[in-house]
């Protein structure tokens, strides 16, 4: 049942006038803490109070909307820089080549597989879904590649349903399956069956527990309700799933882990010894205090294992496979073959072991202060054997090799004006090359220059700030625009950035900051910015924003602050520590009441990140900082746009329509508040027009704010 809030809103001074918001909500002690939570009934969206406050809450977006003569211009120029299209390397199965592929003009990345120079189409989701609400959310080809599993989902749920496919006729053979979002698939050979993660059906559980996932296997051709259950009863309702076979499928390798937390538990069984539908798990890690992700690979020598156990910054290290004694496969008795480097983080690695080498090779990509490095080492010994130059200072993603022996290395590589290239790496040649069937290769953008800044935090540590920029040094204070993310471990890397072309084209700044929490400094870094720790995030941020006035970047008055998702709540935590230092924030799906961010979306799942509000010492730190707790009213408030999407599924949109209204309440009446909802779309992908209408509102916002004359302004 609904409740109407009680009738005592206090209406916003000219010139905005926002919509009647009541601070009705309860005051609650918690720990022996007094909390307020006045907006609490926009937390129901099917409230119609809620939904009467958003219908006005659109159109005050549309008003503002409406102030920003350079909102198309953008669009256009933002849609002309997606419009070279996206590659990733593909997936080798024999002799095709499974990838995906987004033609210049094309919304959405379509499924294709490319056999003997030719490519071709196997799933379309324009086809499926004209209208662009469905995305293909993830894919993988059988060992043999005549099947492949497809995972789509609509209206930005993020909720997939799962099909198997005839790689020759692009038919449907299996499914569908539903409750698996995102789940890994781990084929055995034959086409004839597979390991996944299933969610548990909803019910069953507590309130706010967890989605409940189980590790199944699937018979092709079967009906899910007959797949049989293989890990996971019994265990943690939070916790993730991750499954994988050797080639050979004489291997399965399971991998748990609690929420997002860094410490990963991996159990193998050999297959040959029970059959697949009663495997027997040994573990091979447990309990172990970093995060660990094994390279499957054929044959029966040791296993290779990427790991943060007793490296944080990531090291190489080999198994024996066939150890029936736990304590020989302890992480204290692993081998360690490629030693971590004080200075630069472990991020991938892969074998190439073709009869045409001389020796095996290991390709090791590492990142120095977030940048990316290629180097080859003797897989046997874990020597250094040479580099692979690269085509700047950038990032290189997703490392793909053939199953089978091989010599052939296919990887992502982009930086800040480089849309991603596939490239080629042959290890008997030594030849890097553009795949010939990725999408063409775009030109460097002209007229940006990007630095690395270091800069000092509160406490004396050392931060990276990569700036883009007209041309390369502070000549002259710019209307600027600040970004980072700083959670979980997930790193700023350098990668295409549309939105901050055309306004850095223009005269502005736009620079990344790669504070901790994050991972550019390895898994130390991470836990520096986590839980109780959380404030040196926001202090990093702070000195990146500071170094930027103080020399000479940005102009007083006109730095601007965008951030997404937990970087969304990196905004809003700048937002409200230092008001006065903005001109013009921006948070997009951003989580901001910290104290209840543990009772929907994933919330459950990010426990090991933030902490708690069950435990008093970490609520105590979470009321600290949690940006809705800290909206004080007559603040000197700058110009504030909170986005949301509707279909989000990952943060609740609850939390932006709440810090709406609390800022609103606040608000001097100098600068406008406003929230613009997105319907169809959620966390995720999305089409390509959407991203550009996205990219172009907000920095359309940031230009009409910030005082920056963009193409088109009148």
């Amino acid at each position: 049942m609904t409740q109407s809030p009680p009738r005592d809103a206090r209406p916003a001074p000219a010139p905005y006038t926002y919509p009647p918001a009541p601070r009705g909500g309860p005051v609650e002690i918690v720990h022996g803490q007094r909390v307020a939570d006045p907006y609490r009934w926009l937390e129901n969206p099917l409230n119609p109070a809620t939904t009467a406050w958003c219908a006005v809450q659109d159109l005050l977006y549309a008003e503002e909307e409406a102030r920003w003569p350079a909102r198309d211009p953008l669009f256009a120029q933002i849609t002309a820089l997606l419009d070279g299209g996206g590659s990733r390397p593909p997936v080798a199965r024999g002799a095709r080549e499974f990838h995906m592929l987004r033609e210049p003009g094309r919304e959405l990345a379509a499924l294709a597989v490319r056999e003997a120079g030719r490519t071709r189409i196997l799933f379309d989701p324009l086809v499926a879904d004209p209208a662009g609400t469905t995305v293909l959310d993830t894919w993988e080809p059988s060992w043999e590649g005549d099947l492949v599993a497809v995972q789509v989902s609509s209206g930005g749920t993020e909720h997939s349903v799962l099909r198997v496919l005839d790689t020759a006729t692009g038919e449907t053979v299996d499914g569908p399956v539903d409750r698996v979002r995102r789940s890994p698939v781990a084929w055995l050979p034959g086409d004839r069956a597979f390991y996944y993660v299933r969610r548990l059906p909803p019910g069953g559980g507590p309130a706010g527990a967890g989605p409940r996932r189980r590790v199944y296997l699937h018979q092709v051709g079967t009906r899910a309700e007959e797949d049989v259950e293989v890990f996971g009863a019994g265990r943690s309702d939070t916790q993730y799933y991750t499954v994988a076979t050797t080639p050979d499928g004489r291997l399965l390798i399971i991998g748990a882990s609690e929420g997002t937390s860094p410490h990963t538990d991996l159990w193998t069984a050999d297959l040959t010894r029970t059959g697949p539908d009663r495997p027997e798990l040994r573990r091979l890690q447990h309990a172990a205090d970093g995060h660990t992700a094994v390279r499957p690979r054929p044959g029966g020598g040791p296993l290779m294992l990427r790991t943060t156990a007793g490296a944080p910054r990531g090291r190489i290290v080999t198994v024996p496979r066939d150890a029936t004694n736990p304590r020989e496969s302890a992480p204290r008795h692993w081998r360690t073959l490629v030693a971590e480097q004080p200075d630069a983080v472990l991020q991938d690695f892969a074998v190439l072991d073709g009869p045409a080498l001389d020796r095996p090779l290991l390709v090791v990509v590492r990142t120095r202060h977030a940048v990316a490095e290629l180097t080859l080492h003797d897989a046997r010994t874990g020597a250094r054997t040479g580099t692979v130059p690269l085509p700047g200072r950038g990032t290189v993603t997703s490392l793909t090799a053939r199953q089978e022996p091989g010599h052939e290395l296919w990887f992502a590589y982009t930086d800040h004006t480089t849309p991603a290239v596939v490239l080629h790496y042959d290890a008997v040649t030594g030849h890097l090359s553009p795949w010939p069937g990725g999408s063409p290769e775009a030109a460097r953008v002209e007229g940006v220059h990007v630095t690395q800044e270091i800069v000092r935090s509160r406490d004396g540590t050392e931060v990276r700030v990569f700036v883009m920029s007209p041309t390369g040094h502070p000549d002259r204070p710019r209307p600027a625009v600040l970004t980072g993310y700083g959670g979980f471990g997930a790193s700023m890397t350098p990668g295409f950035t549309p939105q901050a072309i055309p306004w850095v084209r223009a005269g502005g700044v736009y620079a990344v900051a790669c504070v901790r929490g994050g991972g550019e400094e390895g898994e130390e870094w991470h836990r520096a910015g986590r839980r109780k720790h959380k404030h040196n995030t926001f202090d990093d941020f702070d000195a990146a924003a500071d170094h930027l006035l103080r020399d000479g970047w940005a102009a007083p008055g006109r730095l601007g602050v965008l951030g997404s998702s937990n970087g969304g709540l990196l905004a809003a935590a700048a937002l409200t520590r230092r008001p006065e230092t903005y001109g013009a924030v921006v948070c997009a799906a951003p989580l901001l009441d910290m104290v209840r961010y543990e009772r929907s979306g994933m919330g459950p799942s990010w426990r090991d990140e933030y902490g708690s509000a069950a435990d008093p010492a970490q609520f105590a730190h979470l009321l600290s900082y949690s940006p809705y707790h800290q909206v004080r009213e007559g603040a000197p408030y700058p110009a504030v746009l909170l986005a949301v999407f509707e279909g989000d599924t990952r943060v609740d949109p609850a939390h932006a329509r709440k810090m709406c209204a609390a800022l609103q309440w606040a608000a001097t009446g100098h600068a406008p508040v406003v929230l613009r909802t997105e319907r169809g779309v959620g966390h995720g992908a999305r089409a390509s027009s959407r991203s550009a209408r996205l990219y172009a509102d907000v920095m359309a916002f940031f230009a009409h704010h910030l005082g920056l004359r963009l193409p088109g302004d009148h």
